[in-house]
């Protein structure tokens, strides 16, 4: 009889793979850029866009009723995470332009390796041929060893 894995050895075995892992130090960094873009779209173009058209985004809102436990709709927080949004896609958009254009201009390992020709021409009807062959399938003149690629 077979002994299957626990459900705790599955989870430690699942939670080990590289993807997981991969996956979970993407989110931690991500969650620290979004606090990093949150950070200049609220402490430094927020206050500059308001410098210009007179509005602070964090102060627009529209209250629903007239009493005091009217609803709230904060449509400028809205639009700041909106902003917010389009800097994380620029500056994503960025970095990838700049890592795919690095990883074009690299070599790539194996490179510098010569692949061995396939094809040969026959020096009788000049037809690319196979390099192994031994009569060419075309004119079927017997190929020596002196015919080179």
């Amino acid at each position: 009889m077979k002994k299957t894995k626990g459900f705790f050895s599955e989870f430690k075995e699942f939670l080990s793979r590289g993807n997981v892992m991969d996956l979970a130090i993407g989110l931690i960094i991500g969650s620290a850029f979004t606090a990093i873009v949150t950070s200049l779209n609220n402490d430094i173009i927020s206050p500059l866009l308001g410098l210009f058209g007179g509005v602070d985004f964090s102060n627009l809102m529209v209250k629903i009723g007239g009493n005091a436990n009217s609803p709230v709709i904060k449509y400028g927080n809205f639009i700041t995470a909106v902003i917010n949004f389009l800097i994380t896609g620029l500056v994503l958009f960025v970095i990838i332009k700049i890592v795919s254009h690095a990883a074009n201009k690299l070599p790539l390992i194996g490179d510098d390796e010569v692949a061995e020709p396939t094809t040969k021409t026959c020096p009788y009807c000049k037809s690319e041929i196979d390099v192994t062959a031994t009569r060419c399938p075309h004119c079927t003149s017997q190929l020596g060893e002196h015919t080179a690629a």
